[in-house]
């Protein structure tokens, strides 16, 4: 079979696998691993496709290809750690603030130590280099799907009619008010809410949230309190004073849900990088509805989606964890 047939089928196929597995049910996050492929395909039918007509160009634009990958790193390294700065200036020293300094820190300290083995040249050093890339070079993979799929999933709208916008509580700001990065959640929701009941449609608003560390009343009655005092109707908004974490969100939410309308269709509304971890959460809560995000500050978002991210990993860490224990073996293996 002609090279370029044969690449663009292989494309082809991939491209197919994500729509299909897409279309079944978007919220899979094995869609990101699909549609990497299916982009990675795409590049290489192209490079195909041009070195039939200069075998020079193809390989020249193959190097550069590789070249963007040092050259992001750096970048990388550079913008989380500047990130990380304004964190903490604008939002305190927490734990959470930190992420992106820290793996931006990180990203350097990695080139400063496979730069310290390669002038030391200890075998036994250097198995612990490969090992700790090969690893890094997995979860680095894994982020660019989880990235690349948050971004896709994030921009698509739904158009179907909903019976309920569910709306995910987060921390109060000194125990009672709601603080702006909750208050983008119920602004879009509520502009979801008038949007339905402009058609004609009966939907009820459900805010989500119990009562956590530190905070003086459930999140759910201070979300309600937020919406009612910007105009909407009390009989609009259905609370839910229970959960203590996102899955216990969407769980207690689908109970209240189903009880006043069974065979009912929502939509739920969280942050933008919360978006594709909400919408895997909701799929194994068996919550009918897809998830849309409202906005996030700019320098909020890169830390948040860090944090996103640790957490599908550990949601999956058997999985994870075998997978590295595999690369770990092999290149122990390499040297014995």
């Amino acid at each position: 079979m002609n090279p370029v047939v044969l690449a663009f089928a292989v494309s082809a196929f991939c491209f197919a696998v994500f729509l299909v597995s897409f279309l079944l049910d978007r919220r899979k996050l094995r869609n990101g691993l699909y549609l990497f492929f299916a982009l990675a395909s795409l590049v290489f039918a192209l490079l195909v496709l041009l070195a039939t007509f200069s075998p020079t160009a193809a390989a020249l634009a193959g190097l550069a290809l590789l070249a963007l990958v040092p050259l992001t790193v750096a970048v990388l390294a550079v913008f989380l750690i500047c990130n990380g700065i304004t964190m903490l200036r604008r939002e305190g020293r927490r734990l959470a603030n930190l992420l992106s300094l820290l793996a931006g820190a990180g990203i350097v300290a990695l080139i400063a130590f496979n730069a310290l083995v390669t002038r030391i040249g200890w075998t036994p050093l250097d198995v612990v280099r490969s090992c700790v890339n090969g690893i890094l070079a997995y979860v680095s993979f894994l982020f660019v799907c989880f990235l690349l799929y948050s971004v896709v999933y994030g921009r698509i709208r739904g158009r179907k009619d909903v019976d309920f916008v569910v709306v995910l509580g987060s921390g109060l700001l000194g125990g009672t008010k709601v603080p702006p990065l909750l208050a983008g959640r119920l602004d879009r929701g509520r502009r979801v809410l008038d949007a339905q009941r402009a058609k004609g449609r009966d939907t009820l608003l459900v805010t989500s949230g119990g009562q956590g560390p530190g905070e003086d009343v459930p999140e759910s009655r201070a979300m309600a309190d937020y919406l009612l005092e910007r105009g909407v109707p009390a009989d609009r908004i259905v609370r839910e004073e229970r959960s203590r974490t996102t899955f216990e969100n969407l769980t207690f939410s689908a109970e209240l849900m189903r009880e006043r309308r069974p065979g009912y269709r929502c939509v739920v509304v969280t942050n933008n990088f919360h978006v594709l971890r909400a919408a895997v959460l909701a799929r194994k809560a068996k919550v009918d509805g897809q998830v849309i995000g409202a906005p996030t500050a700019w320098y909020f978002w890169p830390s948040a989606t860090i944090r996103e991210f640790v957490a599908v990993v550990v949601d999956h860490r058997v999985a994870n964890g075998v997978v590295g224990g595999l690369i770990v073996l092999a290149n122990v293996l390499r040297v014995l």
